[in-house]
């Protein structure tokens, strides 16, 4: 063989040499541990808008749609028991199945699971009596909870109170008193979130009023009662975002039709919902689609329902860093 033919073989052979010690190297490099275990308020807290999707099927609840869920596209997924049955056990099979599956592809555990409880916020004595659900809830081992038309502060500071730990004091005084919830649920949760119950103790906490939490509260806003109340309500400390509901708004409000969003009334409901968020450095949800993600994301929302292709362009318009 010529001297340079095995010179060039020499240099080919220490490239692929080269190459393949690369690739085995970048395989071999774990990835950063996430903050938070929950992925949706750590991408809050770095200013991107969040994207979820849900339905009210009923159709989450099992262990293999866990599995197939566990790299859902969206931030976080609303599992709905507002309209669908409460039913404890199909929301802790769906828990189980999404650790099967995982972890993400942003490292974490499971995607984010906030789920919708068949509680109205009436007042406060329906949503103390009923507290016992939001308890069966957060021992599967969800990430948060949305209460359903949220109508007086009375009833939003019973909730964030059921939420909580009495261990946590942010808050404490200050438009709440200490946590009603109790510690039997904790072994099962904490099983989910891949933590001892200790951590579990420590970490199962309203953010950002706690910053080291991992739950996130919302409120639904959504009938002429919250709206009257909008602006008390939202300064209950807990509470990380809140919606408008426009279609239960529009049965409040009387307004029939196609295109309720349009009515004068309903842009006014709106407006005051989304400037009590403001005030009150509350997260604001409203609905998304591709055509409107950008328009949505300048106004300021920072949540909302949104398809694959819409939470594609709204990712790409904030430059959010994938996998996220």
């Amino acid at each position: 063989m010529p001297k340079t033919t095995k010179i060039s073989l020499l240099i080919s052979l220490a490239a692929i040499a080269l190459a393949l010690s690369v690739t085995r190297s970048v395989a071999q490099t774990p990835k950063p541990k996430p903050k938070h275990i929950n992925r949706a308020l750590e991408l809050l807290e770095q200013g991107q808008p969040i994207y979820y999707t849900g339905s009210h099927s009923g159709t989450e609840g099992s262990f293999e749609q866990g599995k197939k869920d566990a790299h859902i596209y969206a931030d976080y997924i609303s599992y709905d028991m507002e309209h669908a049955p409460y039913d404890i056990k199909g929301l802790s099979d769906y828990m189980r199945g999404l650790v099967a599956g995982g972890p993400t592809k942003s490292g974490h555990r499971t995607p984010p699971v906030i789920v919708n409880v068949p509680v109205n916020g009436t007042d406060e004595a329906a949503v103390r009596a009923n507290a016992w659900m939001f308890q069966q809830v957060l021992a599967t081992g969800v990430h948060g909870v949305l209460l359903t038309h949220a109508d007086t502060p009375g009833a939003v500071r019973a909730f964030v109170e059921a939420i909580r730990f009495p261990i946590h004091k942010q808050g404490v005084g200050k438009g709440i008193n200490e946590g009603r919830r109790g510690a039997h649920g904790t072994p099962t949760a904490a099983q989910i979130w891949g933590v001892s119950n200790e951590e579990y103790l420590d970490k199962a906490d309203a953010w950002p009023l706690n910053p080291n939490g991992e739950l996130l509260l919302g409120l639904k806003l959504e009938d002429k009662y919250a709206l009257e109340n909008a602006e008390a309500n939202l300064k209950v400390p807990g509470i990380s975002f809140a919606e408008w509901g426009p279609g239960d708004m529009a049965l409040s409000l009387g307004v029939r039709g196609k295109n309720t969003e349009n009515d004068p009334k309903m842009a006014a409901a709106r407006a005051k919902v989304f400037a009590a968020c403001k005030a009150n450095k509350i997260f604001f949800l409203n609905s998304m689609n591709a055509k409107n993600v950008i328009d949505m994301i300048k106004e300021g929302v920072m949540v909302g329902p949104a398809s694959p292709e819409a939470a594609e362009i709204g990712r790409k318009f904030t430059k959010r860093q994938m996998p996220w």
